[in-house]
């Protein structure tokens, strides 16, 4: 018979309570919302500042605090009837500065969930995957629909549910995998079909899916989910498909796809695949591709540059697809990868790309830590020399603008392709460096009309001569403009080419400026008729998309630009892509031609005026903002983001990998975006963009371009005369500068920052400030500073309410506390950290306390309890595919097998950490390879 004194509580779903078998009335909103709060908390303290920030929000009423304790009166008669007036009771308590609910066993649905999970998780590591499966089932059947919901929505936004949520899809994650192990995938179909469904851009989910319907004979619907995934990543985020859902394609329809084991594999070496896609009609040129393939060296005893360059510095004659279907053809004999840069030496806009940050690019499509890229362009140049040192690599430099821009970017690596293009002949690089040199001209009559009946059919081309001829007249023999002509008749098969040919003669245009002096009218004719053969929807997007600064421009870029929903711009960019007024480089990303954009440039000032204009332009940054923030708040849960403005709304990003991907993808305009925001002083977007940025700079090592941006980002506060703007950008100044070895410079700034936020009263400003000193002190070598900032910005993000913050500040002080050799109080802060990290879901976070946590074990002589650590943050490691952070931790994991005595686990680690550093071109593998040769001055350099 059930205990009828017994209290249930849920949360995982509707907030209800039961005693015994009886539900509870909870009473009005803001009882069942502090109810809630206290529930997510499981037993933790939640303080009275952060109880009124849920409720209330930003302005609550002065008499919010006394309201809190009736409140807290009602749910405790509620919970212990006949409790005495003012007694505080057992269920809940007061203390820390705050109130916890006292729950019993599995007496509330969320603890049960995680008791469940954790269980499930010691099955799988057990060998027992049909046991995790039963488990995992048995908690997800406790969700009954989103977490706290019934509650106000701006409410529940402040009751940090996404926490409990994202433990939800790393269960059904954690199920699909276990049931694929244990042979029984249609178990958690229904599961997985649901969370897919509530997010559809999650990669990680849409593998598991195609895995599970392959495994259970769904091979059809597994590769139609995959499609409908890559439209989906290509149109919303401008994105391909990342490795796991490739890896999963792969699985699901190659042989074995029943069965498919899910054991997880180290990190590969990184072999960049970055040409792009090959034209399927390409024609002619034979004699230039003869050239260039037999001037191919048959060995690989020598590095080779061969310059793809144009007749006096023409446009439009088919210099990248020349050289991109070159490389497509010799790309097998360069096994160890391809890369491409579009250096846009030419570009209308005039934002060429810095050889630097091209370097950078390339650096982390080879697998290099971002914090192993060091300063100036002569570093990273030797860096990038190194790493393809030994590898047989081809590397497409497109639209280069000078031999100075190009030449950093030489491999110099016996057995490596450089090829160039240029409107330039960039004599000093073949001077200097016996560059082979290719001037391409324009088609001749024989192969223009080669290259349409390519097109067209020879018999189309054959029956009409003359019109065959004024075609190939009026476009200069210039292979772009042949092309928007082949792609407007090819559409019209019926249509005398007679015809093409007298629309061409009274179309007009201009574009003398980007074309020799004898052709530049016949090219802007047919670009002219091309804009005239599209809808006039679609002939206003090709104009607006000339505003757009970046190399290229997403489905839902261009939407914003022209103010039109996305579903209505995706048929307009495929109706431009038809006539070739644009072209589509890669899923999902739409590119001009410089001419093109030139021309699109013109007809924009000619139809729209300057209103107009600006407030495209102003569409474009807010889009741009409005991402650029939902992205930062996933890569840095602990920091403090800028408000936007109200009424605007994001979609947020599921998890760090689509985060970066979007960044990644939209990273040739973003910088652009907040040069142009401040000169057009639009100062307090270009401060909102850049603060919005630092995150991704930080993780991807761009510290230059966010030295760029903090500085513009300063200029523009300064005008603007906000101290709150500009201690935010003096702040990210000076972690961009320290983390450049600026120390003096960055400290200055910081120090700044911190007498403004403190003018200001900003708590969370000022905590985040004392951080960013304290590793300026640590790099400094003042450990006890760093300790004193940090503990400082522990007590301001407690008084504050920011747990995020708090928890990554906690392991910040105790990692101090071990450099200092107080591994007891190191300990304290660590697993307190630790705590609030599991209750966050910061997977990441938590890795790295669980090293600190077991780096103090291993000094203190707790040599089991130091493996045990090490090995848990080895495991969040791979699970999160950070290789260089668990390369580190194997490291230390030897150096503690070898304190026992332990020579064999030592070496074993050790040459686990060497290979995934190898892989990274990282100079730390020198150090363990030194470890491992037995050379004795690294010992316990743990």
């Amino acid at each position: 018979m059930p205990d009828e004194s017994a209290v249930r509580f849920a949360v995982l779903g509707p907030v209800r309570v039961w005693r015994g078998e009886r539900e509870l009335d909870l009473g009005g909103p803001q009882e069942r919302a502090l109810l809630a709060l206290l529930l997510l908390r499981a037993g933790q303290p939640v303080p009275v500042p952060e109880i009124v920030d849920a409720l209330w929000g930003p302005h609550p009423p002065r008499t919010a605090v006394n309201v809190v304790r009736r409140h807290v009166g009602s749910l405790r008669r509620l919970l212990e009837p006949g409790l005495p007036a003012r007694a505080s009771g057992r269920r809940l308590v007061r203390g820390a500065g705050g109130y916890r609910l006292v729950t019993d066993g599995d007496a509330l649905d969320l603890v049960r969930f995680r008791g469940l999970r954790d269980e499930a998780r010691r099955a799988a590591a057990e060998g027992s995957p049909a046991r995790a499966v039963d488990l995992l089932a048995e908690a997800l059947s406790l969700w009954n629909g989103p977490v706290a919901s019934g509650i106000s929505p701006d409410v529940r936004d402040r009751l940090a549910v996404g926490g409990p949520q994202r433990e939800r899809l790393a269960a059904v994650r954690e199920a699909a995998d276990a049931a694929l192990r244990a042979g029984v995938p249609g178990r958690v179909l229904p599961e997985l079909r649901d969370a897919v469904a509530e997010h559809p851009l999650d990669e990680p989910l849409l593998a598991r899916l195609v895995l599970a319907l392959a495994a259970t004979g769904r091979r059809a619907e597994a590769l139609s989910t995959y499609r409908a995934a890559c439209a989906r990543l290509a149109d919303e985020l401008g994105i391909d498909p990342g490795p796991e859902l490739r890896d999963a394609l792969h699985e699901a329809t190659g042989p074995g796809a029943d069965t498919p084991p899910r054991e997880s594999l180290g990190p590969r070496t990184a072999v960049p695949a970055q040409l792009p896609h090959d034209l399927p009609t390409f024609t002619g040129r034979h004699a230039e591709l003869e050239e260039v393939l037999g001037s191919l060296a048959d060995d690989a005893e020598q590095a080779e540059t061969v310059l793809i360059s144009a007749l006096g510095g023409m446009a439009g004659v088919g210099k990248t697809a020349l050289a991109v279907h070159w490389a497509h053809r010799v790309a097998d004999r360069y096994p160890d990868g391809q890369l491409y840069a579009d250096l846009r030496g030419f570009a209308p806009s005039g934002s060429i790309t810095d050889p630097g940050e091209a370097l950078r690019g390339f650096l982390d499509a080879l697998g290099v830590p971002p914090e192993r890229i060091p300063r100036g362009l002569d570093a990273q140049a030797a860096l990038y020399r190194s790493v393809l040192s030994g590898r047989r690599v081809l590397v497409l430099l497109d639209n280069a603008r000078d031999a100075e821009q190009v030449r950093p970017l030489l491999p110099g690596a016996p057995g490596c392709l450089t090829v160039v293009t240029s409107r330039d002949e960039l004599t000093g690089l073949v001077a200097a460096h016996g560059a082979r040199s290719l001037t391409l001209r324009p088609f001749d009559p024989g192969q223009a009309r080669a290259f349409l009946a390519g097109r067209l059919g020879a018999r189309r081309i054959a029956a009409e001569p003359g019109a065959v001829d004024e075609i190939i007249t009026r476009c200069a023999g210039l292979p772009l403009a042949l092309a928007c002509v082949a792609a407007r008749a090819a559409l019209r098969p019926h249509f005398p080419l007679a015809a093409v040919a007298a629309e061409l003669r009274e179309a007009h245009g201009s574009l003398d400026a980007f074309t020799r002096p004898d052709t530049s009218a016949d090219v802007a004719t047919v670009f002219s008729w091309s804009a005239h053969a599209v809808s006039a929807e679609a002939a206003r997007l090709f104009r607006f998309l000339a505003l757009h600064p970046g190399p290229d421009a997403s489905p839902a870029a261009a939407a914003a630009l022209a103010g039109l929903p996305l579903r209505q711009v995706r048929p307009l960019l495929a109706e431009l892509c038809g006539v070739h007024l644009v072209n589509e480089p890669a899923p999902g990303r739409h590119a001009f031609h410089d001419l093109l954009r030139a021309h699109a440039t013109e007809l924009l000032q000619t139809h729209h005026g300057e209103d107009e204009r600006q407030e495209a332009v102003d569409r474009l940054f807010a889009h741009y903002l409005h991402r650029a923030h939902a992205a930062g708040a996933v890569l840095d849960p602990s920091g403090d983001l800028p408000p936007l403005p109200e009424g605007t709304h994001a979609e947020p990003f599921a998890d760090d990998s689509q985060a970066l991907a979007w960044l990644g993808a939209e990273y040739g305009a973003l910088p652009a975006v907040i040069q142009e925001a401040a000169a057009s002083r639009r100062d307090r977007l270009a401060c909102l963009l850049a603060w919005s940025l630092e995150p991704y700079f930080e993780r991807r090592g761009h510290w230059h371009d966010g030295l760029t941006a903090q500085r513009t980002a300063l200029d523009a506060a300064l005008r603007l005369a906000e101290p709150a703007l500009e201690a935010r950008a003096r702040r990210g100044l000076g972690r961009a500068a320290g983390r450049l070895g600026l120390h003096d410079e960055a400290r200055a700034h910081l120090d700044r920052a911190l007498e403004l936020f403190t003018g200001l009263g900003d708590l969370v400003g000022r905590a985040g400030t004392h951080r960013s000193l304290g590793w300026t002190s640590e790099q400094q070598g003042d450990l006890a500073g760093a300790l004193r900032h940090n503990r400082l910005a522990l007590d301001l993000f407690r008084t504050a309410g920011h747990r995020p913050a708090q928890a990554s500040v906690l392991n910040s002080v105790g990692w101090y506390h071990v450099l200092l050799g107080e591994h007891r109080q190191a300990l304290t802060h660590c697993f307190e950290a630790l705590t609030l990290l599991q209750d966050l879901g910061d997977r990441y976070g938590q890795a790295a306390t669980w090293d600190s946590i077991a780096y103090a074990y291993h000094h203190l002589g707790r040599h089991p309890h130091a493996l045990l650590g090490y090995r848990n943050a080895l495991t969040l490691y791979r699970a999160l595919g950070v290789p260089y952070p668990e390369a580190d931790t194997l490291t230390r994991i030897g150096e503690t097998h070898l304190a026992t005595g332990d020579r064999d686990s030592a070496r074993a680690a050790w040459e686990q950490a060497l290979t995934l550093l190898t892989a990274l071109g990282h100079p730390d593998a020198d150090r363990v390879r030194a470890r491992l040769d037995g050379r004795d001055e690294w010992v316990g350099a743990v």
